[in-house]
């Protein structure tokens, strides 16, 4: 536990002798990066360094910097070639639910710029998914049963 300032000495008195006695009993020898020059040094000051060494050190990419509204246009954008690399109709039925479940909470409740999202036509791109599928991965179509003329049922028009 550190020791606490003594009365009547002044903060930074105490504090450079704290670091000297740290000094002399070897405390800061064999730190890493010790020699080394300082990350950055001599290079002209970016106002958010701090932001990018978060976003690089978190492995984020720069979309979590971008305002609600347009990180979901850009998702709406990037859909086509997400669902590209989905397997089966039911896996992209939910990867776009979920996007447009998104959409709508953010139509409801609107944070940031104004800008115009509407939610995304499932069946469309399901149907667009299926037409980009080779033929070797497409799942058979059902047969047709034989087709019979729809007579529809005469219904009484009194009952007993």
């Amino acid at each position: 536990m550190a020791e606490r300032k003594p009365p009547g000495v002044t903060f930074e008195s105490w504090v450079d002798r704290q670091i000297r006695t740290a000094q002399e009993r070897g405390e800061f020898d064999d730190l890493p990066g010790a020699g080394k020059p300082l990350p950055g040094a001599g290079a002209p000051l970016d106002e958010q360094w701090w932001i990018k060494e978060q976003i690089r050190r978190e492995g984020l990419s720069g979309d979590a910097l971008l305002p609600t509204p347009l990180r979901l246009r850009r998702e709406i954008d990037e859909l086509r070639e997400t669902v590209a690399e989905l397997t089966s109709e039911q896996t992209v039925r939910e990867v776009a639910g979920e996007l447009n479940r998104r959409i709508v909470e953010h139509l409801r409740f609107p944070v940031g710029p104004q800008i115009a999202i509407a939610p995304v036509n499932v069946d469309s791109l399901v149907e667009r998914w299926r037409s980009q599928r080779p033929a070797a991965q497409a799942p058979e179509a059902p047969k047709p049963a034989a087709e019979q003329p729809y007579a529809p049922r005469r219904r009484r028009w009194f009952r007993r």
